[in-house]
């Protein structure tokens, strides 16, 4: 039975925030990001960027599919084509060229626009007017970011750094679309068909620009099956279930612990050096990811509402 608009709103404004499992556990699908730049670079194949992309999402992705055997049914097809397109394969393939051209440092600031992004993607798709806390979160996190990773022997590639800020743009549209486009279907299985199709949409355009790759070593074979497993199938899987539970905005927030662990794993494997710069970076980081999970939306229109209330949205 259709709620009435005044009772649809209040339901929405008193619906739950998330617990700190829900936050906990989403954390560790970026967390498990930041560890790509040093697999990129240190087990992968070098010159392979969108091969690279389309094996850590393709293979994982069809062997679910093939075990869970449920296929997108009318209207899922298309979303699942925009969703796979923005949150793998567009995200993935920029995600790598970056990896690939600039320093993870560099290519983590590019990206941590992200959550502004999220802020303003939600009001115009979701209506969540951002507040104010939302607004300070994702700057403090941009600043924090750029103390944690930039330094003066930055190298900056012009291609890498496009390529890194159009995949937040993918990234923060895709995380406000999976949050607007709740699935009829269970998490796993919405995670493998954006894996399946994403991972396939890039996999010919690979192999026309790049070739095959024509060695593989046990390392690089070990690298797949990290990024595979771990850094694709189960972040994502995570990834999913935190946009379910959380506001856009806390979600995106949470994208910041990135570059946190990538600068992390280069100090501690890479031998790279740690400042107290970049110490002041990891704090700011901490602060506004914080921050960001104590934001509230000073008003909201949910997918449900729109459908009870005869609001229909372009997108849908």
């Amino acid at each position: 039975m259709a709620l009435p608009r005044a009772e649809a709103i209040a339901s929405v404004a008193k619906a739950p925030i998330g617990s700190f499992s829900d936050v906990l556990l989403t954390a560790l699908a970026p967390m498990s990001w930041g560890t790509t730049y040093m697999v990129a670079t240190e087990f992968l194949p070098p010159g392979h960027p969108l091969l690279v992309a389309s094996l850590r999402s393709l293979p994982i992705g069809f062997l679910l599919i093939v075990g869970l055997r449920k296929l997108p049914k009318g209207i899922w097809w298309w979303r699942m084509l925009v969703l796979g397109g923005l949150n793998i394969g567009l995200f993935q393939a920029l995600l790598f060229v970056a990896a690939y051209r600039l320093p993870g440092g560099v290519a983590a600031t590019a990206g941590a626009i992200q959550p502004l992004l999220v802020v303003l993607f939600s009001w115009l798709i979701l209506s969540e007017k951002p507040g104010r806390q939302s607004v300070l979160a994702a700057i403090a996190g941009f600043m924090g970011v750029g103390l944690l990773v930039l330094g003066p022997s930055a190298r900056l590639d012009a291609v890498g750094l496009l390529a890194a800020i159009a995949g937040a743009v993918a990234m923060g549209l895709g995380t406000v679309l999976t949050k607007r486009w709740q699935p009829p279907v269970s998490l796993i299985v919405f995670t493998a068909w954006q894996l399946a199709i994403g991972g396939l949409m890039l996999l010919p355009i690979a192999l026309m620009v790049e070739g095959p790759i024509t060695e593989l070593s046990r390392t690089s074979l070990w690298g797949f099956v990290y990024l595979g497993v771990i850094g694709t199938a189960l972040a994502y899987a995570l990834w999913f279930r935190g946009i379910k539970r959380l506001k856009t905005s806390s979600v995106a927030a949470l994208g910041l612990m990135s570059p946190v662990v990538a600068t992390l794993i280069g100090y501690l494997f890479l031998q790279q050096t740690l400042t107290p710069v970049q110490l002041l970076g990891v704090v700011v980081v901490l602060g506004s990811v914080l921050l960001g999970q104590q934001t509230r939306p000073l008003h909201q229109c949910s997918p449900t509402l729109r459908q009870d209330t005869s609001i229909h949205h372009p997108l849908d």
